[in-house]
């Protein structure tokens, strides 16, 4: 089946809920399952990508307590927290049928993401070698031995993917309005120092609501299937990458 993805919206649900009916629905589909796109909000957690090193938490107060839970997952990536007022798409993509790699499907969700920023007059931005969107803040990457490359910056969307014979599952988390509290507690994505902001942060005055269709309409343009002949040309694609920092 070809066209868009399909969006379904499923409310605020459990990040183990919602990450085990994604593996269901990859291990199932065939060539024929349409792509969906998966609209949640989570309660409070923290995930662990594949590459995920526990120095990258800092737990402690109510973390340690147990108040937060920690889930390892099967995504790329490292440590990143999802919460209320956080905007979640879950890309369940067939690659080879949509004619891209895994890195192109990393670079249209961000730009998806840039261009819902451009709906907000901000300016989101890449970091080579670290997926996901930032943004100048008034809060930016702050520590002492913060890497160059993030000085001035916070980070406002991450993602993380993981590929399963030629599809996707996993995505994007857009900060919203949330409680951004519990960054502090990880080093956001495996960076010691950077900071994570939302866009009640930076003065936009919108809903979850409203990011949340801004957001999927813009992935629905940037995941549609490429054609045929780059389809075709994405049979080569590897088996199982994972991509992604959280």
């Amino acid at each position: 089946m070809t066209g868009p993805p399909q969006l379904r919206d499923l409310g605020r649900v459990g990040y183990l809920e919602a990450w085990q009916a994604m593996k269901e629905f990859t291990a199932r589909r065939d060539d024929a399952t349409a792509d969906e796109l998966w609209l949640v909000e989570h309660p409070a957690v923290y995930t662990l990508g594949q590459a995920a090193r526990r120095e990258h938490l800092h737990l402690a107060g109510a973390v340690a307590a147990g108040a937060i839970p920690v889930i390892a997952t099967d995504r790329g990536g490292q440590v990143t927290y999802h919460g209320p007022g956080q905007v979640v798409v879950y890309t369940l993509i067939d690659l080879r049928r949509a004619g891209f790699f895994v890195r192109e499907l990393v670079y249209r969700i961000e730009e998806s993401v840039i261009q819902t920023l451009e709906q907000y007059d901000l300016v989101g931005v890449r970091i080579r070698g670290a997926p996901g969107v930032y943004v100048r803040s008034a809060r930016p990457a702050d520590a002492p031995n913060v890497e160059p490359r993030f000085a001035g910056l916070a980070k406002i969307a991450a993602l993380g993917i993981k590929v399963h014979r030629g599809c996707s599952y996993h995505g994007v988390a857009l900060n919203v309005a949330m409680d951004l509290g519990p960054f502090a507690a990880i080093d956001p994505c495996g960076y010691r120092g950077l900071a994570a902001v939302d866009l009640a942060t930076l003065g936009v005055r919108t809903d979850w609501r409203t990011s949340a269709q801004r957001l999927t309409e813009r992935l629905g343009a940037h995941l549609a299937p490429a054609g045929r002949a780059a389809a075709e040309q994405s049979r080569a694609l590897r088996a199982d990458p994972v991509a992604g920092n959280g």
